[in-house]
């Protein structure tokens, strides 16, 4: 599979665990910078497609339309933990387009505030499909839908108005045909689509470039300034996308989606990375990005520092006791 061993696990000072997966950086001019493993792996974009998926409402006006404000519009690109001010903001976009959480195609879930952290919610607690990951997501699906009075009731439905139009956006935004794209349906029940890493890197060294970027400028520079300004809305306490936005400070637009894909674009370089750990684990991920910003040399001592519990270097158990270790095993190579 030309995948390449990115982070070990040792217990006993004996290999216990080995991550494989692969690595591509891409400029915005759609050149491979550096890999590891096969950077044109095929694989699914998962929640990483959040910020393309909403480009036919950026670019029709949406947002200015119904008045939603830059929070709102980093939820539209959120796989957010279900906090009171997800849900609120959720609800409240549907409200400004007159519909309520009753037309959300998504499901409902347990808040990943809970479960992301092997939480149990309180005993009386309820919960709706505002509170699913994706609402934010699904608001803008519906949002778009009264915009364009198209039905609602089969929004994610492959043949809908609105999912031809996302696809053809985002195959531009990745430099594809439609054909191109392989599609699968995800865990909210929209289309998600697999496409090589270096093209969705290529998608998002472009959407971090916002106004510079010839063809979704205005839009880009919409959906990345509310991400950078907003990353708490786009996953909240204690999660990844925070975290790594707040150490960029305004320059870097994060995106993490589920079984082992991340994201990462920075502004001022015009260029990103697209990580896939094959067997989807999310602590080799987060450790496989953080060392891929450290050996692009995107970090400063006081970025390393603040990154540092993401690489979860220290495998400790329930006593406190450290039973184990995490370290990458890959350097990037340039690419000709």
């Amino acid at each position: 599979m030309n995948l390449e061993p990115l982070i070990e696990l040792t217990r006993g000072g004996l290999r216990e665990n080995l991550h494989f997966g692969a690595v591509a950086v891409v400029n915005t001019g759609g050149a491979l910078l550096a890999h590891a493993g096969d950077p044109h792996w095929v694989t699914f974009t998962r929640s990483t497609l959040k910020a393309l998926q909403a480009l036919p409402f950026v670019q029709s006006g949406g947002p200015a339309h119904f008045g939603f404000t830059a929070a709102q519009v980093a939820l539209l690109c959120a796989s957010h933990n279900g906090e009171n001010k997800h849900v609120e903001a959720a609800n409240g976009m549907l409200t400004q387009c007159g519909e309520t959480y009753a037309s959300l195609r998504c499901g409902c879930h347990v808040p990943l505030q809970f479960t992301f952290f092997d939480k149990a919610p309180p005993a009386d607690a309820a919960f709706t499909e505002a509170h699913n990951n994706c609402s934010g997501k699904h608001a803008g699906f519906v949002a778009y839908c009264v915009q364009h009075s198209l039905p609602l009731d089969d929004y994610t439905a492959s043949d809908h108005p609105l999912q031809k139009a996302i696809r053809r956006k985002v195959a531009r935004a990745a430099g594809l045909t439609e054909e191109d794209l392989k599609m699968g349906i995800d865990g909210c029940s929209a289309p998600n689509y697999a496409m090589p890493l270096s093209k969705l890197a290529y998608s998002y060294a472009r959407l971090a470039s916002g106004a510079n970027d010839p063809e979704f400028g205005e839009s880009f520079a919409v959906l990345s300034e509310a991400m950078t300004a907003y990353p708490d809305m786009v996953s909240g306490t204690g999660r990844n996308d925070l975290d790594f936005m707040l150490a960029g400070r305004g320059d870097w637009v994060s995106k993490v989606g589920a079984d082992g894909v991340q994201v990462v674009g920075s502004k001022s370089r015009g260029e990103a990375f697209a990580i896939k750990i094959i067997d989807g684990n999310k602590p080799a991920l987060f450790a496989a990005s953080v060392e891929v910003l450290d050996q692009l040399g995107w970090l400063d001592d006081v970025q390393r520092e603040a990154l540092e519990p993401w690489r979860a270097r220290a495998i400790i158990n329930a006593r406190g006791l450290k039973v184990g270790e995490r370290r990458p095993l890959f350097r990037l190579s340039a690419s000709l």
